[in-house]
């Protein structure tokens, strides 16, 4: 395929935005569709990895990042059940919500000269598919995902929590806050009436972490959830959770987001095929989709606590990356 002078991209969240700088950097015309008319919050695990910064750099967006003075994790703590697993990581990992990283990528895009354009658009050839993750019918017990902001004592760390067949993640963001993003099924969720403020003194844990916090927003929900690569229309380039929706438990997801959309938007600039730019993807994400799909079973079938003294918190780190 020839380069193109022209790309069009369908969404405008993370994978969007990258695939709009990635593309405007080849010189490419950009035209980004989006009904929504600014950033907004989204249910996420806003914690994102130490190698974010080499992704944000190559976007040309880092300074933006560091300029919102996002919260820095030195360490990781997994529990299972009552059982604890701690590790420092690699490097420091940071925490900064989907709002403000949304709405620094959308500025920078537009500032680079991407056009924004408050409407719904149906792919065709050569666009770039960044429209989120799916929902709908699953088999089994329906999954929903859920977050919500909280003020109190942030710390340091990323925290992880498996209870009986839930997941909790609990990180710092920028100016204080502290995330709660989680998942859990159906069938448990009706139990408690939907009510996630109950789901948290389910597990004692998290109770006891989540107890001097007081939260900040209202819960929001997204659901139900439809995990793996998606069925795509030929010709397109799918980027994001439009290419595959990992596992929030993973921590990988909006580095995952702005790598495929840095991929996609430079593939659809300079004439990669999609099939090319897809295998291109899959050879980076193979191991960490494969990772969550046994973590995500081990959850659903309530083996998650018997799993604490052979999953070390630093293994669950690096296999969930995505490859080099």
């Amino acid at each position: 395929m020839a380069a193109s002078n022209s790309v069009i991209v369908l969404g405008a969240g993370l994978a969007g935005c990258a695939a709009a700088l990635s593309a405007r950097a080849q010189g490419a015309a950009v035209t980004v569709y989006d009904p929504a008319r600014a950033a907004r919050h989204r249910v996420c695990g806003e914690f994102l990895s130490p190698e974010v910064r080499s992704s944000l750099e190559q976007l040309g967006a880092w300074s933006e990042a560091e300029a919102c003075r996002p919260a820095l994790m030195h360490s990781m703590r997994v529990y299972f059940g009552r059982r604890v697993c701690t590790d420092r990581l690699p490097e420091p990992a940071i925490g900064l919500s989907r709002l403000r990283l949304d709405h620094l990528l959308r500025d920078a895009a537009a500032t680079r000269g991407a056009r924004f354009v408050a409407e719904r658009s149906q792919p065709s050839p050569g666009c770039v598919l960044a429209t989120g993750r799916q929902t709908g019918v699953a088999p089994g017990d329906r999954l929903f995902g859920f977050k919500a902001h909280f003020s109190g004592p942030p710390g340091d760390a990323v925290e992880l929590y498996f209870g009986d067949r839930f997941y909790i993640g609990v990180n710092p963001v920028e100016d204080g806050f502290t995330n709660v993003c989680g998942l859990a099924p159906e069938s448990l969720l009706r139990t408690i009436h939907f009510s996630y403020d109950a789901l948290l003194a389910l597990n004692p844990a998290l109770a006891e972490r989540t107890r001097p916090l007081t939260r900040a927003m209202h819960w929001l929900s997204t659901g139900p959830l439809v995990y793996g690569r998606r069925r795509q229309p030929r010709g397109v380039y799918p980027a994001g959770d439009a290419f595959s929706f990992i596992d929030p438990f993973t921590g990988a997801g909006m580095l995952n987001a702005l790598e495929t959309g840095r991929m996609a938007g430079w593939a659809a600039a300079t004439g990669q095929t999609p099939e090319a730019y897809g295998s291109a993807v899959m050879g980076r994400l193979r191991r960490p989709l494969l990772v969550a799909q046994v973590l995500r079973t081990a959850i659903a079938m309530g083996a998650a606590t018997h799993l604490a003294p052979w999953i070390p918190g630093r293994w669950l780190f690096a296999l969930t990356r995505p490859s080099a």
